[in-house]
Protein backbone atom coordinates (compact mmCIF):
# COMPACT_ATOMS: atom_id res chain seq x y z
CA UNK A 1 0.00 0.00 0.00
CA UNK A 2 1.00 3.61 -0.61
CA UNK A 3 0.00 7.12 0.47
CA UNK A 4 -1.22 9.75 -2.00
CA UNK A 5 -0.66 13.49 -1.68
CA UNK A 6 -2.50 16.22 -3.58
CA UNK A 7 -0.21 19.25 -3.75
CA UNK A 8 -2.25 22.19 -5.06
CA UNK A 9 0.38 24.89 -5.60
CA UNK A 10 0.50 28.44 -6.93
CA UNK A 11 1.62 27.50 -10.44
CA UNK A 12 0.63 23.84 -10.73
CA UNK A 13 -1.26 20.94 -9.19
CA UNK A 14 0.44 17.63 -8.50
CA UNK A 15 -0.35 14.19 -7.19
CA UNK A 16 2.56 12.31 -5.64
CA UNK A 17 2.51 8.71 -4.44
CA UNK A 18 4.87 7.83 -1.55
CA UNK A 19 5.98 4.54 -0.01
CA UNK A 20 6.77 3.76 3.67
CA UNK A 21 10.30 5.22 3.40
CA UNK A 22 8.90 8.50 2.10
CA UNK A 23 10.31 7.79 -1.37
CA UNK A 24 8.40 8.93 -4.46
CA UNK A 25 6.79 6.11 -6.46
CA UNK A 26 5.12 8.30 -9.11
CA UNK A 27 4.04 11.86 -9.78
CA UNK A 28 1.62 13.67 -12.09
CA UNK A 29 1.85 17.44 -12.56
CA UNK A 30 -0.04 20.07 -14.54
CA UNK A 31 0.35 23.86 -14.62
CA UNK A 32 -2.66 26.19 -14.57
CA UNK A 33 -3.13 29.66 -16.00
CA UNK A 34 -1.98 32.73 -14.08
CA UNK A 35 -4.58 35.46 -14.64
CA UNK A 36 -3.61 39.15 -14.21
CA UNK A 37 -6.72 41.30 -14.86
CA UNK A 38 -4.89 44.48 -13.81
CA UNK A 39 -1.77 45.61 -11.91
CA UNK A 40 -1.58 43.92 -8.51
CA UNK A 41 -4.43 41.48 -9.23
CA UNK A 42 -3.64 37.76 -9.45
CA UNK A 43 -6.31 35.11 -10.06
CA UNK A 44 -6.72 31.41 -10.83
CA UNK A 45 -9.64 29.57 -12.38
CA UNK A 46 -10.75 27.14 -9.61
CA UNK A 47 -12.60 24.89 -12.07
CA UNK A 48 -9.42 24.49 -14.14
CA UNK A 49 -7.55 23.57 -10.95
CA UNK A 50 -10.10 20.92 -9.94
CA UNK A 51 -10.03 19.45 -13.48
CA UNK A 52 -6.21 19.38 -13.39
CA UNK A 53 -6.24 17.77 -9.93
CA UNK A 54 -8.32 14.86 -11.20
CA UNK A 55 -6.06 14.51 -14.26
CA UNK A 56 -2.81 14.41 -12.26
CA UNK A 57 -4.24 11.78 -9.88
CA UNK A 58 -5.03 9.59 -12.90
CA UNK A 59 -1.62 10.33 -14.42
CA UNK A 60 0.36 9.29 -11.32
CA UNK A 61 -1.71 6.15 -10.75
CA UNK A 62 -1.23 5.22 -14.41
CA UNK A 63 2.54 5.75 -14.29
CA UNK A 64 2.85 3.47 -11.25
CA UNK A 65 0.33 0.99 -12.64
CA UNK A 66 -1.78 1.37 -9.48
CA UNK A 67 -5.47 1.84 -8.73
CA UNK A 68 -7.31 3.61 -5.91
CA UNK A 69 -7.30 0.29 -4.01
CA UNK A 70 -3.50 0.57 -3.61
CA UNK A 71 -3.74 3.92 -1.80
CA UNK A 72 -4.12 3.64 2.00
CA UNK A 73 -5.01 7.33 2.44
CA UNK A 74 -4.74 10.70 0.74
CA UNK A 75 -3.62 14.06 2.11
CA UNK A 76 -4.04 17.57 0.69
CA UNK A 77 -1.59 20.45 0.83
CA UNK A 78 -2.25 23.79 -0.81
CA UNK A 79 -1.19 27.33 -1.63
CA UNK A 80 -2.43 29.14 1.44
CA UNK A 81 -4.59 32.31 1.62
CA UNK A 82 -5.84 31.87 -1.98
CA UNK A 83 -9.56 32.47 -1.63
CA UNK A 84 -12.57 31.08 -3.45
CA UNK A 85 -16.36 31.23 -2.97
CA UNK A 86 -18.70 28.81 -4.72
CA UNK A 87 -22.33 27.75 -4.77
CA UNK A 88 -23.24 24.72 -2.67
CA UNK A 89 -26.00 23.57 -5.05
CA UNK A 90 -24.23 24.02 -8.40
CA UNK A 91 -20.56 23.78 -7.38
CA UNK A 92 -19.90 26.86 -9.54
CA UNK A 93 -17.49 29.55 -8.27
CA UNK A 94 -18.89 33.10 -8.07
CA UNK A 95 -15.57 34.51 -9.29
CA UNK A 96 -12.00 33.35 -9.94
CA UNK A 97 -9.89 32.36 -6.94
CA UNK A 98 -8.06 35.42 -5.59
CA UNK A 99 -4.43 34.36 -5.16
CA UNK A 100 -2.36 34.99 -2.01
CA UNK A 101 -0.09 37.41 -3.96
CA UNK A 102 -3.06 39.60 -4.97
CA UNK A 103 -3.00 43.17 -3.55
CA UNK A 104 -6.44 44.50 -4.58
CA UNK A 105 -7.55 45.02 -0.97
CA UNK A 106 -4.45 47.11 -0.15
CA UNK A 107 -6.39 50.37 -0.29
CA UNK A 108 -8.75 49.15 2.49
CA UNK A 109 -5.98 48.57 5.03
CA UNK A 110 -5.61 52.20 6.14
CA UNK A 111 -9.35 52.44 6.83
CA UNK A 112 -9.31 49.27 8.98
CA UNK A 113 -6.14 50.40 10.75
CA UNK A 114 -7.78 53.64 11.95
CA UNK A 115 -9.18 51.73 14.90
CA UNK A 116 -6.26 49.92 16.56
CA UNK A 117 -3.50 50.25 13.94
CA UNK A 118 -2.01 47.57 11.67
CA UNK A 119 -1.79 45.17 14.63
CA UNK A 120 -5.50 45.51 15.37
CA UNK A 121 -6.15 41.76 15.06
CA UNK A 122 -2.63 40.47 15.84
CA UNK A 123 -3.49 39.65 19.49
CA UNK A 124 -6.21 37.23 18.40
CA UNK A 125 -4.91 35.96 15.05
CA UNK A 126 -1.11 36.38 15.19
CA UNK A 127 -1.33 38.35 11.93
CA UNK A 128 -0.95 42.05 11.07
CA UNK A 129 -3.39 43.75 8.72
CA UNK A 130 -2.16 42.90 5.21
CA UNK A 131 -3.53 42.27 1.74
CA UNK A 132 -2.03 38.77 2.02
CA UNK A 133 -4.62 36.97 4.17
CA UNK A 134 -7.93 35.43 3.08
CA UNK A 135 -10.41 37.36 5.25
CA UNK A 136 -10.15 40.64 3.33
CA UNK A 137 -10.13 38.79 0.00
CA UNK A 138 -13.40 37.13 1.03
CA UNK A 139 -14.83 40.49 2.06
CA UNK A 140 -13.94 41.83 -1.41
CA UNK A 141 -15.77 38.89 -3.03
CA UNK A 142 -18.86 39.48 -0.85
CA UNK A 143 -18.89 43.17 -1.78
CA UNK A 144 -18.24 42.72 -5.49
CA UNK A 145 -19.87 39.48 -6.70
CA UNK A 146 -23.54 39.70 -7.57
CA UNK A 147 -25.74 37.43 -5.44
CA UNK A 148 -22.88 36.13 -3.29
CA UNK A 149 -23.78 37.94 -0.05
CA UNK A 150 -27.45 36.95 -0.40
CA UNK A 151 -26.54 33.29 -1.00
CA UNK A 152 -24.02 33.39 1.87
CA UNK A 153 -26.65 34.65 4.32
CA UNK A 154 -28.94 31.78 3.22
CA UNK A 155 -26.15 29.23 3.70
CA UNK A 156 -25.99 28.45 -0.03
CA UNK A 157 -22.55 29.95 -0.70
CA UNK A 158 -19.37 28.33 0.58
CA UNK A 159 -15.98 29.91 1.25
CA UNK A 160 -12.68 28.12 1.33
CA UNK A 161 -8.98 28.21 0.68
CA UNK A 162 -7.88 25.70 -1.97
CA UNK A 163 -7.66 22.77 0.50
CA UNK A 164 -11.37 23.27 1.27
CA UNK A 165 -12.35 23.59 -2.39
CA UNK A 166 -10.44 20.41 -3.36
CA UNK A 167 -11.68 18.44 -0.31
CA UNK A 168 -15.31 19.40 -1.03
CA UNK A 169 -15.08 18.24 -4.65
CA UNK A 170 -13.02 15.16 -3.79
CA UNK A 171 -15.57 13.92 -1.22
CA UNK A 172 -18.66 14.34 -3.41
CA UNK A 173 -19.14 18.03 -4.21
CA UNK A 174 -22.84 18.81 -4.65
CA UNK A 175 -23.58 15.24 -3.53
CA UNK A 176 -22.65 15.96 0.10
CA UNK A 177 -19.00 16.98 -0.18
CA UNK A 178 -17.26 17.80 3.13
CA UNK A 179 -16.87 21.52 3.85
CA UNK A 180 -13.74 21.51 6.04
CA UNK A 181 -10.39 23.24 6.53
CA UNK A 182 -7.59 22.30 8.87
CA UNK A 183 -6.25 24.51 11.69
CA UNK A 184 -3.16 25.57 9.69
CA UNK A 185 -5.17 26.92 6.77
CA UNK A 186 -7.76 28.47 9.06
CA UNK A 187 -4.97 30.32 10.89
CA UNK A 188 -4.12 32.11 7.61
CA UNK A 189 -7.53 33.66 7.05
CA UNK A 190 -7.21 36.27 9.83
CA UNK A 191 -10.65 35.05 10.95
CA UNK A 192 -9.56 32.34 13.40
CA UNK A 193 -8.73 32.90 17.07
CA UNK A 194 -5.31 31.31 17.72
CA UNK A 195 -6.10 30.35 21.31
CA UNK A 196 -9.47 28.64 20.69
CA UNK A 197 -8.79 27.53 17.08
CA UNK A 198 -12.37 28.59 16.23
CA UNK A 199 -13.77 31.32 13.97
CA UNK A 200 -13.81 34.64 15.83
CA UNK A 201 -17.29 36.21 15.78
CA UNK A 202 -16.05 39.71 16.54
CA UNK A 203 -13.72 39.74 13.52
CA UNK A 204 -16.45 38.21 11.31
CA UNK A 205 -18.76 41.06 12.36
CA UNK A 206 -16.12 43.72 11.58
CA UNK A 207 -15.44 42.16 8.15
CA UNK A 208 -19.21 41.57 7.62
CA UNK A 209 -18.68 37.89 6.77
CA UNK A 210 -21.63 35.49 7.34
CA UNK A 211 -20.43 32.60 9.50
CA UNK A 212 -22.66 30.15 7.61
CA UNK A 213 -20.28 30.20 4.61
CA UNK A 214 -17.18 29.20 6.60
CA UNK A 215 -15.90 25.60 6.68
CA UNK A 216 -15.62 23.49 9.82
CA UNK A 217 -12.10 23.69 11.36
CA UNK A 218 -10.53 20.23 11.81
CA UNK A 219 -7.24 18.64 12.91
CA UNK A 220 -4.43 18.36 10.30
CA UNK A 221 -4.31 14.58 10.65
CA UNK A 222 -7.55 12.65 11.01
CA UNK A 223 -9.86 10.55 8.84
CA UNK A 224 -12.41 13.13 7.63
CA UNK A 225 -14.29 10.96 5.15
CA UNK A 226 -13.70 9.08 1.90
CA UNK A 227 -13.05 10.23 -1.64
CA UNK A 228 -15.35 9.69 -4.58
CA UNK A 229 -14.47 9.47 -8.27
CA UNK A 230 -10.88 8.78 -9.30
CA UNK A 231 -9.81 7.93 -5.71
CA UNK A 232 -13.07 6.17 -4.84
CA UNK A 233 -13.24 4.96 -1.20
CA UNK A 234 -9.74 6.19 -0.29
CA UNK A 235 -9.80 7.90 3.16
CA UNK A 236 -9.10 11.63 3.06
CA UNK A 237 -7.02 11.89 6.23
CA UNK A 238 -4.60 14.83 6.11
CA UNK A 239 -4.73 18.57 5.36
CA UNK A 240 -2.01 21.18 5.82
CA UNK A 241 -1.19 24.55 4.29
CA UNK A 242 1.89 24.12 2.08
CA UNK A 243 4.45 25.71 4.42
CA UNK A 244 3.23 23.84 7.47
CA UNK A 245 3.25 20.65 5.38
CA UNK A 246 6.93 21.28 4.58
CA UNK A 247 7.64 21.70 8.31
CA UNK A 248 6.05 18.27 8.92
CA UNK A 249 7.82 16.81 5.86
CA UNK A 250 11.14 18.04 7.31
CA UNK A 251 10.16 16.35 10.63
CA UNK A 252 10.58 19.61 12.59
CA UNK A 253 8.56 18.29 15.54
CA UNK A 254 10.70 19.85 18.31
CA UNK A 255 10.56 23.49 19.41
CA UNK A 256 13.40 25.45 17.79
CA UNK A 257 13.53 23.31 14.65
CA UNK A 258 12.89 25.31 11.50
CA UNK A 259 12.88 25.07 7.72
CA UNK A 260 12.92 27.36 4.71
CA UNK A 261 11.01 26.48 1.54
CA UNK A 262 12.23 28.13 -1.65
CA UNK A 263 9.36 28.30 -4.12
CA UNK A 264 7.43 31.15 -5.77
CA UNK A 265 8.04 32.92 -2.46
CA UNK A 266 10.17 31.90 0.53
CA UNK A 267 8.66 30.70 3.77
CA UNK A 268 10.65 30.19 6.94
CA UNK A 269 8.88 28.43 9.79
CA UNK A 270 10.11 27.57 13.28
CA UNK A 271 8.24 25.21 15.58
CA UNK A 272 7.65 27.00 18.91
CA UNK A 273 5.75 24.22 20.73
CA UNK A 274 2.23 24.23 22.15
CA UNK A 275 2.05 27.94 23.06
CA UNK A 276 1.78 30.73 20.48
CA UNK A 277 4.64 33.27 20.73
CA UNK A 278 3.55 36.82 19.84
CA UNK A 279 6.08 38.42 17.47
CA UNK A 280 7.75 41.76 18.21
CA UNK A 281 9.96 41.68 15.12
CA UNK A 282 7.57 41.54 12.18
CA UNK A 283 6.90 37.80 12.00
CA UNK A 284 3.60 35.94 11.95
CA UNK A 285 2.39 33.69 14.75
CA UNK A 286 0.65 30.77 13.11
CA UNK A 287 -0.46 27.17 13.66
CA UNK A 288 2.25 24.62 12.78
CA UNK A 289 0.06 21.49 12.82
CA UNK A 290 -2.30 19.40 14.90
CA UNK A 291 -1.92 15.62 14.81
CA UNK A 292 -5.10 13.75 15.74
CA UNK A 293 -6.52 15.00 19.04
CA UNK A 294 -3.13 16.10 20.39
CA UNK A 295 -2.60 19.76 21.34
CA UNK A 296 -2.07 22.24 18.53
CA UNK A 297 1.58 23.12 17.81
CA UNK A 298 2.41 26.71 16.86
CA UNK A 299 5.12 28.31 14.75
CA UNK A 300 6.72 31.64 13.98
CA UNK A 301 6.77 32.36 10.29
CA UNK A 302 8.53 34.80 8.05
CA UNK A 303 7.12 35.09 4.53
CA UNK A 304 8.98 36.54 1.56
CA UNK A 305 6.63 37.21 -1.35
CA UNK A 306 8.97 37.01 -4.34
CA UNK A 307 11.93 34.63 -4.69
CA UNK A 308 11.51 31.95 -7.38
CA UNK A 309 8.96 34.30 -8.99
CA UNK A 310 11.82 36.77 -9.59
CA UNK A 311 13.64 34.16 -11.69
CA UNK A 312 10.40 33.58 -13.66
CA UNK A 313 10.11 37.37 -14.13
CA UNK A 314 13.65 37.56 -15.56
CA UNK A 315 12.67 34.71 -17.92
CA UNK A 316 9.16 35.84 -18.96
CA UNK A 317 9.21 39.64 -18.68
CA UNK A 318 12.83 40.48 -19.53
CA UNK A 319 13.81 37.40 -21.52
CA UNK A 320 17.39 37.36 -20.19
CA UNK A 321 17.17 33.59 -19.61
CA UNK A 322 15.29 30.95 -21.62
CA UNK A 323 14.47 28.61 -18.73
CA UNK A 324 14.65 29.01 -14.94
CA UNK A 325 17.70 26.70 -14.41
CA UNK A 326 19.74 28.96 -16.78
CA UNK A 327 19.92 31.60 -14.03
CA UNK A 328 22.71 29.80 -12.17
CA UNK A 329 24.94 29.49 -15.24
CA UNK A 330 24.44 33.19 -16.05
CA UNK A 331 25.08 34.29 -12.44
CA UNK A 332 28.28 32.18 -12.29
CA UNK A 333 29.81 34.24 -15.12
CA UNK A 334 30.65 36.96 -12.57
CA UNK A 335 32.48 36.85 -9.24
CA UNK A 336 29.97 39.02 -7.37
CA UNK A 337 26.95 41.31 -7.85
CA UNK A 338 29.13 44.21 -9.05
CA UNK A 339 27.52 46.45 -6.44
CA UNK A 340 23.93 46.03 -7.66
CA UNK A 341 21.05 44.85 -5.45
CA UNK A 342 17.60 43.69 -6.53
CA UNK A 343 14.77 44.17 -4.01
CA UNK A 344 11.78 42.29 -5.52
CA UNK A 345 8.97 44.08 -3.68
CA UNK A 346 6.60 43.53 -6.63
CA UNK A 347 3.59 43.17 -4.34
CA UNK A 348 4.97 45.00 -1.33
CA UNK A 349 7.36 43.65 1.30
CA UNK A 350 6.34 40.86 3.66
CA UNK A 351 8.34 39.87 6.78
CA UNK A 352 9.89 41.53 8.64
CA UNK A 353 8.81 44.89 7.14
CA UNK A 354 5.12 44.47 6.16
CA UNK A 355 5.07 47.44 3.79
CA UNK A 356 2.34 47.05 1.19
CA UNK A 357 3.35 50.39 -0.42
CA UNK A 358 6.88 49.13 -1.28
CA UNK A 359 7.68 48.24 -4.90
CA UNK A 360 10.57 46.48 -6.64
CA UNK A 361 13.88 48.31 -7.09
CA UNK A 362 17.20 47.51 -8.78
CA UNK A 363 19.85 49.79 -7.24
CA UNK A 364 23.58 50.41 -7.48
CA UNK A 365 23.58 50.32 -11.28
CA UNK A 366 26.68 51.54 -13.17
CA UNK A 367 27.91 51.11 -16.75
CA UNK A 368 29.85 48.09 -15.49
CA UNK A 369 26.71 46.08 -14.65
CA UNK A 370 25.60 43.43 -17.15
CA UNK A 371 22.88 40.77 -17.22
CA UNK A 372 25.07 38.31 -15.27
CA UNK A 373 25.29 40.77 -12.37
CA UNK A 374 21.50 41.20 -12.46
CA UNK A 375 21.02 37.41 -12.48
CA UNK A 376 23.35 37.12 -9.49
CA UNK A 377 21.62 39.99 -7.65
CA UNK A 378 18.27 38.23 -8.23
CA UNK A 379 19.53 35.00 -6.62
CA UNK A 380 21.21 36.88 -3.78
CA UNK A 381 17.92 38.69 -3.05
CA UNK A 382 16.43 35.35 -1.98
CA UNK A 383 19.29 34.71 0.46
CA UNK A 384 19.27 38.26 1.87
CA UNK A 385 15.53 38.18 2.49
CA UNK A 386 15.87 34.79 4.22
CA UNK A 387 18.67 36.18 6.43
CA UNK A 388 16.49 39.10 7.59
CA UNK A 389 13.64 36.75 8.52
CA UNK A 390 16.03 34.41 10.36
CA UNK A 391 17.43 37.35 12.31
CA UNK A 392 13.90 38.37 13.41
CA UNK A 393 13.06 34.77 14.33
CA UNK A 394 16.03 34.36 16.67
CA UNK A 395 15.10 37.63 18.44
CA UNK A 396 11.43 36.62 18.84
CA UNK A 397 11.90 33.02 19.94
CA UNK A 398 15.05 33.64 21.96
CA UNK A 399 16.34 30.39 20.41
CA UNK A 400 19.49 30.54 18.24
CA UNK A 401 19.20 28.65 14.95
CA UNK A 402 22.41 26.69 14.39
CA UNK A 403 21.47 25.22 11.02
CA UNK A 404 18.79 25.73 8.40
CA UNK A 405 16.83 22.87 6.79
CA UNK A 406 15.90 23.80 3.23
CA UNK A 407 13.58 22.46 0.55
CA UNK A 408 11.67 23.54 -2.55
CA UNK A 409 12.58 24.00 -6.20
CA UNK A 410 15.47 26.44 -5.76
CA UNK A 411 17.62 24.18 -3.55
CA UNK A 412 19.12 22.58 -6.68
CA UNK A 413 20.87 25.94 -7.25
CA UNK A 414 24.33 25.41 -5.74
CA UNK A 415 25.37 29.05 -6.04
CA UNK A 416 22.28 30.19 -4.13
CA UNK A 417 22.67 27.57 -1.38
CA UNK A 418 26.36 28.45 -0.83
CA UNK A 419 25.56 32.17 -0.73
CA UNK A 420 22.70 31.43 1.69
CA UNK A 421 25.09 29.66 4.04
CA UNK A 422 27.64 32.49 3.71
CA UNK A 423 25.15 35.28 4.42
CA UNK A 424 23.55 33.64 7.49
CA UNK A 425 26.90 32.30 8.72
CA UNK A 426 25.34 28.88 9.41
CA UNK A 427 25.17 25.42 7.89
CA UNK A 428 22.44 24.85 5.29
CA UNK A 429 21.09 21.29 5.07
CA UNK A 430 19.01 19.80 2.25
CA UNK A 431 17.17 16.50 2.79
CA UNK A 432 17.22 13.60 0.33
CA UNK A 433 13.55 14.19 -0.52
CA UNK A 434 13.06 17.83 -1.49
CA UNK A 435 9.33 17.35 -2.14
CA UNK A 436 8.75 17.96 1.57
CA UNK A 437 5.46 19.83 1.08
CA UNK A 438 3.71 16.87 -0.53
CA UNK A 439 5.50 14.52 1.87
CA UNK A 440 4.16 16.44 4.91
CA UNK A 441 0.56 16.02 3.73
CA UNK A 442 1.28 12.33 3.07
CA UNK A 443 2.72 11.97 6.60
CA UNK A 444 -0.39 13.60 8.13
CA UNK A 445 -2.70 11.24 6.19
CA UNK A 446 -0.54 8.16 6.87
CA UNK A 447 -0.37 8.79 10.62
CA UNK A 448 -4.17 9.07 10.77
CA UNK A 449 -4.68 5.60 9.28
CA UNK A 450 -1.73 3.92 11.03
CA UNK A 451 0.40 3.57 7.87
CA UNK A 452 3.16 5.13 9.99
CA UNK A 453 2.94 4.27 13.68
CA UNK A 454 4.42 7.44 15.19
CA UNK A 455 6.71 10.45 14.71
CA UNK A 456 9.78 8.26 15.23
CA UNK A 457 8.88 6.36 12.03
CA UNK A 458 8.90 9.69 10.17
CA UNK A 459 12.18 10.90 11.71
CA UNK A 460 13.88 7.68 10.51
CA UNK A 461 12.93 8.60 6.92
CA UNK A 462 14.75 11.95 7.07
CA UNK A 463 18.15 11.75 5.33
CA UNK A 464 20.63 14.42 4.20
CA UNK A 465 21.39 14.95 0.51
CA UNK A 466 23.56 18.07 0.70
CA UNK A 467 25.23 20.40 3.20
CA UNK A 468 26.72 23.86 2.62
CA UNK A 469 29.03 25.51 5.16
CA UNK A 470 29.84 29.24 5.35
CA UNK A 471 33.11 30.26 3.63
CA UNK A 472 32.80 34.05 3.38
CA UNK A 473 35.00 36.41 5.40
CA UNK A 474 33.12 38.27 8.14
CA UNK A 475 34.02 41.75 6.82
CA UNK A 476 32.73 40.94 3.33
CA UNK A 477 29.53 39.42 4.74
CA UNK A 478 28.84 42.47 6.92
CA UNK A 479 29.39 44.87 4.01
CA UNK A 480 26.95 42.92 1.81
CA UNK A 481 24.36 42.80 4.61
CA UNK A 482 24.63 46.53 5.22
CA UNK A 483 24.31 47.40 1.50
CA UNK A 484 21.28 45.11 1.26
CA UNK A 485 19.52 46.86 4.16
CA UNK A 486 20.21 50.20 2.45
CA UNK A 487 18.78 48.87 -0.84
CA UNK A 488 15.58 47.70 0.92
CA UNK A 489 14.88 51.24 2.21
CA UNK A 490 14.86 52.49 -1.41
CA UNK A 491 11.75 50.36 -2.10
CA UNK A 492 9.64 51.96 0.69
CA UNK A 493 6.68 54.33 0.19
CA UNK A 494 6.62 53.96 -3.58
CA UNK A 495 2.93 53.27 -4.16
CA UNK A 496 0.76 56.27 -3.38
CA UNK A 497 -2.93 55.82 -2.56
Amino acid sequence: MYIGSIDQGTTSSRFIIFDKKGDIIAMGQKEHEQIYPQAGWVEHNPEEIWKNTQEVIGLALGKANLSAKDIAAVGITNQRETTVAWNKKTGKPYYNAIVWQDTRVGSELAELAKDGGMDRFRGKTGLPLAAYFSGLKLRWLLNNCEGLREDAEKGEALFGTMDTFIAWHLTGGIEGGLHITDVTNASRTQLMNLETCQWDQEILDIFKIPKAMLPQIVSSSKVYGTAKGVLNDVPLAGMLGDQQAALVGQTCFDPGQGKNTYGTGCFLLMNTGTKPIPSKFGLLTTVAYQLGDEPVHYALEGSVAITGALVQWLRDNLGIIKSSPDIEKLAKEVEDNGGCYFVPAFSGLYAPYWKSDARGVLVGLTRYINKSHIARAALEATAFQTWEVLEAMEKDAGIPINSLRVDGGMVVNQLLMQFQSDIIGQEVICPKIIETTALGAAYAAGLAVGYWANLEDLRKNWAIAGTWKPKMEMSKKEKLQSQWKKAVTKSFDWEEE
